[in-house]
């Protein structure tokens, strides 16, 4: 059966079942006057301001959280009284989830953000956040809970695949432009973004109730910087606080960072919401910076009134945390009865998350050049447990029901006119048998990453014994990892290749076969990095992860990630900003030139493509800092990068802007940014461990 009858049979069994590729969002009420225009925010807050004037106090206590309804788990009921529609809020963030009225809906279920990431493409980020805002639209919510902007402090963290890795500035990069998709306000869905999870979740072990001591300037420069973006560049509209607590005080009710930092220093002018359940307090929380509880109204609803009535919450915090959330509305349109949504095009979207899936995949080895397949070849064993079924994402709240799903054997007898035997791998002695009879083996594995829990970076015993037999079998054997986080990999010696391809969504088997045929050349890079053992992550000293006595110490500070392993002269297996192509690239022309009276200045270079494929490269900046009374920074730092495309024997000039902000560390003895006297080394290349340009840099 070919690829179309094949697609349409998915369909149709789809429909079998009671879904349909195009469905209508449910549950918008009829009874609100026409649709309200989208304001300016001053505007927006001075109609907001009348309209919480005119409620009771009833009225403003029953805006202030959730419900209790199985079939309506994320909303607000609407108040026909004052044309105040219902409030439905839709879980993401990598397509689709959890929300709107009624049992969850289809929608295209995108590669995982860690993948979106390891494109390095804020124009592709765009695109992942508009996508899924119109889809949220489509299925009849107003917020969509997007992006997790928190860092991969360790590896093993179960949410690692629903964020942008383990730097601060790639992710900030990558979470204004997906923000800026979401709420996209000219082509896109007037969507309300919901950044989180603020501040530090970076694990799953004990996060209702550990404490994390985290220092000021670790705070500063490695867990707010992307926070900080997408407040104030990005303008998101709203926040979700977290579980843990953070310096002894629980996120949603931490006055330092809800109030001080978030509120009054970066001027977050929209609303924050509560992690479900991550409430624990009524007069804490009303005054030190929650606006809404969800899922239900546990803390503000009774005892939140009496708190009003007595006193010890004042009515002007009431009507703060209403005009935020209805001033956010009307600047986007979502007051008044709602246009009836335009239908999911299944295809379409399904088209650009094939893309993106694609972009996102990294080539950590090609032994002899075995990729991209030799259209030639004639017979292919297809093994593994992932070989058999599509790796549409992670578990936990952020599962997407796909609308349609492409397996991986479907998508490369899609591409290749080969005979491709197919099995699970669970009978090892098939499995070489099938891998000994191939002219190329190709085994799928991966893992199950979920919130809730956090994950071992080894694959299961029976997957890495399957990698490790068929690689004996046939020494053309190729792995295919979907994984949401880093893998440990105890048979790389013995394998050929190795694609990291994440979680890769509902078009799994196509965006897989694009990459090994070579139909789309390789241009992923990590955003994290890969460590040869557990030893050479925190989970080594158990304080600092998963923590003792209810608390973890982050006393590595700013040493996270690829940092770490360069200030400790540590070698991973794979490092930060790593991932091959199809073919080369070599870097030259390095320049640099500093702005006469500001901290500012212009890194240029030239990136050559070398090979005889067409094929992109991410140029990566990397500043080493002088020495800092203070304590040092780690001696590599990534401040800039640029994603380029380029034709065989073809060059490019790239030129990287540094501002202020790129040489300031954060002083705990000023409570402020500085910039440190000295010379900054420049380093540019293709990962953070191959910087072959070296410059210097020393500011007016």
């Amino acid at each position: 059966m070919n690829l179309t009858n094949r697609l349409g049979s998915v369909l149709r069994g789809v429909m079998l079942h009671g879904i349909t590729v195009i469905f209508i969002a449910l549950g918008l009420d009829t009874a609100l006057p026409a649709q309200q225009a989208a304001l300016t925010h001053t505007q927006a807050v001075a109609r907001a301001r009348s309209l919480v004037a005119k409620m009771t106090l009833d009225e403003k206590i029953a805006q202030l959280h959730g419900i209790r309804d199985p079939q309506n788990f994320r909303v607000i009921p609407g108040l026909p009284r004052l044309g105040i529609p219902a409030f439905h809020m839709t879980n993401g963030p990598a397509g689709v989830g959890p929300g709107g009225a009624g049992p969850q809906k289809p929608a295209t279920a995108m590669p995982a953000p860690i993948a979106l990431a390891a494109t390095w493409d804020p124009s592709l980020a765009f695109a992942y956040g508009k996508l899924e805002g119109e889809e949220t639209r489509s299925t009849g919510s107003q917020l969509f809970e997007a992006p997790d902007v928190n860092i991969a402090r360790v590896p093993q963290g179960g949410r690692v695949f629903e964020s942008f890795g383990e730097d601060p500035y790639l992710d900030s990069r990558i979470a204004v432009a997906d923000i800026e998709g979401i709420q996209d306000r000219v082509h896109g869905a007037h969507m309300i973004a919901n950044v989180k999870h603020f501040i530090a979740n970076n694990q799953e072990s004990a996060r209702m109730s550990v404490d994390e001591i985290i220092g000021e300037r670790a705070l500063r420069e490695i867990y707010m910087p992307q926070f900080e973006a997408a407040i104030k560049e990005a303008h998101s509209a709203s926040l979700m606080c977290a579980y843990p607590k953070v310096n002894g005080a629980f996120n949603c009710e931490n006055e330092p960072l809800l109030t001080g930092v978030l509120k009054k220093e970066w001027g977050f002018d929209g609303f924050v919401v509560s992690d479900w359940g991550a409430t624990h307090s009524t007069v804490p929380s009303a005054l030190n910076g929650l606006d809404v509880e969800m899922p239900t109204g546990r803390y503000f609803s009774d005892d939140l009134k009496k708190a009003v009535e007595s006193g010890q919450v004042p009515q002007s915090r009431i009507d703060d945390m209403l005009v935020r959330r209805f001033a956010k509305m009307m600047e986007f349109g979502l007051f008044g009865s709602q246009p009836k949504p335009a239908p999911i095009p299944a295809f379409e979207h399904g088209a650009e998350a094939r893309k993106i899936a694609a972009q996102g995949m990294v080539l950590l080895k090609n032994a002899d050049n075995i990729l991209p397949l030799d259209p030639a070849v004639r017979n292919i064993a297809l093994i593994g447990p992932w070989a058999v079924r599509p790796s549409t994402g992670g578990g936990g709240s952020s599962h997407v029901v796909p609308l349609y799903t492409i397996t991986p054997d479907d998508g490369l007898r899609a591409a290749m006119a080969s005979r491709i035997s197919v099995l699970d791998g669970s009978d090892l002695n098939a499995a070489t048998a099938a891998a000994k009879r191939a002219q190329i083996a190709i085994v799928m594995v991966g893992d199950e990453d979920s919130e809730g829990r956090d994950q071992s970076l080894t694959l299961s015993q029976a997957q890495d014994d399957l990698i490790t037999a068929v690689a004996k079998a046939n020494p053309k054997t190729i792995v295919v990892l979907k994984s949401g986080s880093a893998i440990l990999m105890p048979w790389l010696d013995s394998v050929a290749a190795v694609l990291e391809a994440w979680y890769p969504g509902e078009e799994d088997g196509h965006a897989v076969a694009d990459v090994l045929t070579g139909a789309v050349d390789p241009s992923g890079k990590l955003p994290l990095t890969f460590p040869r053992s557990v030893d050479q992550t925190l989970a080594a000293h158990p304080e600092q992860y998963p923590g003792e006595n209810g608390t973890v110490h982050y006393s590595e500070g700013i040493e996270v990630g690829y940092r770490a392993y360069a200030a400790n002269n540590v070698t991973p297996l794979f490092p930060f900003g790593f991932g091959l192509s199809y073919t080369t690239f070599r870097f030259s022309d390095l320049k640099t030139s500093t702005l006469s009276g500001a901290a500012n200045a212009i890194v240029s270079f030239k990136v050559t493509n070398t090979g005889k494929r067409s094929g992109a490269e991410v140029a990566q900046l990397y500043l080493g800092f002088p020495p800092i009374a203070e304590g040092n920074e780690p001696p590599i730092q990534l401040k800039g990068f640029r994603k380029v495309m380029l034709n065989p024997g073809e060059s490019k000039t790239v030129e990287l802007k540094l501002d202020a902000r790129s040489f300031s560390y954060w002083s705990e003895k000023t409570h402020g940014w500085q910039i440190p006297q000295g010379e900054f080394q420049v380093m540019v290349g293709d990962s953070s461990a191959e910087t072959p340009l070296k410059g210097t840099i020393k500011l007016q």
